[in-house]
């Protein structure tokens, strides 16, 4: 198969890629800018801002999956209306303009890379593909946005749609929370913290399960025109999973307890009310319909993927 990757240069991007290289598939992606990365392995499309409308037709001859990850998951000091219309022009409106024209490519399987914050931000019980969507800030309205207007162009043209709504991916150089979470356990001296007692239950992905997946909806004949959530096999609370963290390194996570309810106060005061429902409340999803529609199943486990990001960390 020939795939088109954008947000090939991104975390999960690369991952992707190169496991798609690894498999002797052609390759090719769609930057802002040229990139150094892959030494030559994949063809380069240079468009340019991508909230310009661009034009995709050079990239997508012969492509018969387009795999979509490139987002905008960020935009700092505007308005509400503002931030919602920057998320919408890469989120909504580039991924509807790449979709049609790879419909009127001849391209068989879209694959758009969403996110679980489109069901909602928490959860009493697993989220499932037939909730109703929850999306409760502009990223995810963005994103749901997109979603609605792909499946309704799937009903206007020959190409098969593939939603997939993960929650927070993890692997080797993983941005964000999860680094710090990896420097923390790795640093000389190991701060301790104040989460020894916090139960609650994420669902997370390990980078290896997102891209076995993604290769599975590319060549499914049943995920055309589905939404997935998926996940690693099973649910953390933040407490076991800064242990799991520690014991990559070997070595044992320093926690201590402080009420929950004390240190959701205190984030509030200090604004980062977004961080602690991320810390502190449970969000789960149930996979049976990857499991049961399409035969799959994580490829690896938290403590195999721990171990690739340790020895990643060793040899920066």
């Amino acid at each position: 198969m020939k795939f088109l990757v954008t947000g090939a240069t991104g975390f999960i991007g690369k991952a992707l890629v190169t496991e798609l290289l690894e498999n002797s598939s052609e390759v090719v992606i769609v930057v802002r800018e040229k990139s150094n990365l892959f030494r030559g392995q994949v063809k380069q499309f240079v468009v340019g801002d991508f909230g310009n409308n661009p034009d995709f037709s050079a990239s997508l001859l012969g492509v018969d999956c387009v795999i979509h990850l490139a987002a905008k998951a960020h935009v700092i000091d505007k308005a509400e209306i503002a931030v919602l219309d920057e998320y919408r022009e890469i989120n909504r409106i580039l991924t509807l303009n790449l979709a049609k024209q790879s419909a009127l490519a001849g391209v068989r399987r879209f694959i758009f890379l969403s996110s679980i914050r489109v069901n909602g931000n928490e959860n009493s019980r697993p989220f499932l593909e037939s909730d109703a969507a929850n999306p409760q800030e502009p990223y995810a309205v963005s994103k749901y946005e997109a979603e609605q207007g792909l499946m309704n162009l799937s009903g206007s043209f020959k190409l098969g749609i593939v939603i997939i709504r993960p929650p927070l991916v993890y692997g080797p150089g993983a941005p964000g929370n999860f680094g710090r979470l990896l420097g923390w356990a790795g640093a000389r001296f190991m701060v301790p913290l104040p989460f020894g007692s916090v139960n609650n239950a994420r669902s997370l992905l390990a980078i290896d399960n997102l891209v076995s997946f993604i290769r599975c909806c590319a060549v499914h004949e049943k995920a055309k025109n589905e939404t997935f959530l998926i996940s690693d096999r099973c649910p953390i609370s933040t407490t076991e999973l800064l242990k799991e963290i520690a014991k990559s390194f070997n070595r044992k996570a320093l926690l201590f307890s402080i009420p929950v309810n004390w240190m959701v106060f205190m984030a509030r005061l200090l604004g980062k009310e977004a961080d602690s429902v991320r810390l502190f409340s449970s969000l789960t999803v149930d996979i049976a319909k990857a499991r049961e529609l399409l035969g799959w199943i994580p490829t690896t486990t938290m403590s195999e993927q721990l171990a690739k990001m340790v020895d990643n960390e060793k040899n920066i």
